[in-house]
């Protein structure tokens, strides 16, 4: 699998900017405008604001609303945004954004668009970092002291410390400072995180009865109008039902393919089907707090329960890897000495006798009179075929070790409140992306346990704190290196998830659809650039 690298292009002590084409130099590319591009998404976004998300759907929708200071180009560069240009001190702890004159903010009906200064970058900062907003991001920033305002288009934003490819972790979303109806945090009852504003490429139209996201081309974008007219995003409960919808034109592109549809689309001369390879897995996440699935050794004798390849063959088409630890193989991150445990029934029965545990009359493992049932919750939304396979395999394979596995669906807001808020549950099915800082506090580090903070299990190890902040505070990227590979293999042997696979993942799109390239963790990073030919627009 590739390595995304983060290719840095500023220097300590030096400034960078690259202009953008104009709106009449990009008219000169030749390309037309016009068109409308319908995709479908497995399931709906939870919100539309780029603070609250923290799931795939909701962050490539955010992609094409919302700007950064700085960007990534396509050759994984970085380069300007909302700030045109940049110094860092030579100590490389404060830097100086210069913010690009004359962006204006998407105007709601009725409204003239306001303009976007210094000032939106600083509530940005204090919205996201404020105690009662609740954002993954939040650890992810930890590290800026503070962030203030020299003028109307200029902000120095101090580091507590230097760190490893700071620059690239300025792309997070700048929102206005008159959207959010408060002004001091965000929740998601707040009306901006359904009806956002930004300064991207498209705008949010409406949100229809269907939950279609109607998004139309910003015709005051700083980069230039984008080529395609309208983006709609629109929702399906089933999987192979999106997929014939592309067959039969009802949409232009998917977004996800199920792997066990590819052979039909790859088949079919009308459609692209283009690879990507996120920086993704998935796994079974355990609830630490239960006092079963505390005892490492009870975590380890389920991993070796499951035959992770058989199950990645035979849902996925083979396309995909086994993992072995907390990153994904195409993380500079993750650590190839360490290998997946072996398929072991065996080694999972003997591992659960060591921890105490013996069958009882019905078959089924107990101790101290207290039977090995567990309760695996899914969100509704996830139901695919493949999920329910996934889900009804781990069931069974564990049922062979002596593990009752008792799976319950739940509607997407339940689940999460059950997982999030409530710490209800045992054992979860999920996947995790993350970008190429590989950040894996916020998942296993115990100050982020608690409501709604991402280490749902509630994991604590004082030695992976240990290593997650060291991580954090080195510079050296080959020093980091080796302390991730550490993290790797000591999360390996600790089993708090059952570390599964990563996919390859493929784009499924109509050939009418041009210059399509997708970011690995963002998927619509570029869309701006896409376009369909006069002829075949609609």
């Amino acid at each position: 699998m590739k390595r995304l690298l983060i290719v840095l292009l500023v220097i300590a002590g030096t400034a960078f900017a690259l202009p953008f084409s104009s709106e009449a130099e990009r008219k000169k590319d030749g390309k037309p405008d016009g068109g409308v591009l319908g995709y479908g998404e497995y399931g709906r976004p939870a919100t539309l604001d780029p603070i609250t998300s923290n799931e795939m759907i909701s962050l490539r929708l955010t992609e094409l609303i919302f700007n950064g200071l700085v960007g990534i180009n396509e050759k994984q560069e970085i380069v300007p945004e909302l700030a045109e240009k940049w110094e860092i001190s030579p100590d490389g702890r404060l830097y100086t954004f210069h913010m690009r004159k004359g962006v204006t903010w998407h105007a709601r009906e009725g409204e003239e668009a306001k303009p976007f200064t210094a000032d939106d970058v600083i509530f940005t900062h204090k919205i996201m970092m404020h105690p009662k907003t609740i954002t993954p991001l939040k650890v992810r920033y930890e590290f800026i002291d503070k962030m203030e305002k020299v003028d109307d288009y200029t902000v120095q934003c101090t580091l507590k410390r230097p760190i490893l490819n700071a620059l690239a972790k300025f792309s997070f979303k700048i929102i206005p400072r008159h959207g959010p109806s408060n002004p001091l945090y965000l929740t998601r009852e707040d009306v901006f995180v359904q009806n956002p504003i930004g300064t991207g490429p498209y705008q949010l139209k409406n949100v229809t009865a269907d939950r279609e996201i109607i998004l139309t081309a910003n015709e005051n974008y700083f980069k230039g109008r984008p080529h395609i007219d309208k983006f709609v995003s629109k929702p399906f409960a089933d999987q192979n039902i999106m997929t014939q919808a592309l067959m039969f034109n009802a949409i232009d592109m998917i977004v996800l393919v199920n792997p066990r549809d590819i052979p039909e689309i790859q088949g079919d001369k009308r459609f692209v089907l283009q690879p990507y390879n996120a920086l993704s897995y998935s796994f079974f996440g355990y609830n630490i707090r239960n006092p079963l699935l505390a005892d490492k050794r009870v975590r380890k004798a389920f991993t070796c329960a499951v035959n992770r390849q058989e199950m990645l063959d035979s849902f996925f088409n083979g396309q995909g890897t086994i993992i072995s630890g907390p990153f994904a193989p195409g993380s500079w991150a993750y650590n190839l000495d360490v290998q997946p445990l072996p398929f072991d029934p065996e080694k999972a029965k003997a591992l659960l006798k060591e921890a105490g545990f013996a069958p009882g009359p019905d078959g089924f493992m107990q101790k101290d009179g207290r039977k090995l049932l567990l309760t695996l919750k899914v969100p509704i939304e996830k139901e695919s075929e493949a999920v329910k396979r996934v889900v009804l395999a781990f069931k069974n394979y564990l049922k062979n070790v002596g593990v009752d596995i008792k799976v319950e669906f739940k509607e997407w807001q339940a689940w999460k409140e059950d997982i999030f808020l409530e710490h209800d549950f045992d054992v979860i099915f999920a996947s995790w992306v993350f970008d190429d800082s590989a950040d894996i506090s916020s998942l296993f580090h115990s100050a982020e346990i608690g409501p709604w903070k991402n280490n749902f299990g509630g994991y604590s190890n004082p030695e992976v704190d240990g290593l997650i902040v060291e991580s954090k505070l080195t510079l050296d990227h080959e020093k980091k290196r080796t302390i991730n590979r550490k993290l790797h293999a000591f999360l390996g042997e600790e089993n708090p998830y059952t570390f599964l696979w990563t996919l390859t993942n493929y784009a499924g799109y109509h050939k009418k659809v041009r210059r399509v390239a997708i970011h690995p963790y963002k998927f619509f990073s570029f869309a701006d650039e896409w376009f369909i030919p006069e002829g075949d627009q609609k």
